[in-house]
């Protein structure tokens, strides 16, 4: 399972809040809303959100085996 938990504390750590993410890249509330949930994203989401962030995908998700 992919989950999102690393992507709160990087926004958090750069000073980031679900507005002004979506302001800076783009991104929906719906979008907020499936992240928050752990649910499927798309690839150029997660993109977006690397650039908004000037981080890796490291730093906004984790893989952890069911």
């Amino acid at each position: 399972m992919i989950v999102f938990d690393k992507l709160w504390k990087t926004m958090k750590d750069k000073g980031f809040s679900t507005y002004k993410l979506r302001e800076s890249c783009g991104i929906d509330s719906k979008t907020i809303r499936r992240l928050k949930a752990n649910e499927n994203i798309e690839t150029k989401t997660i993109n977006k959100l690397c650039e908004a962030l000037g981080c890796s995908v490291n730093d906004i998700l984790e893989y952890i085996p069911d």
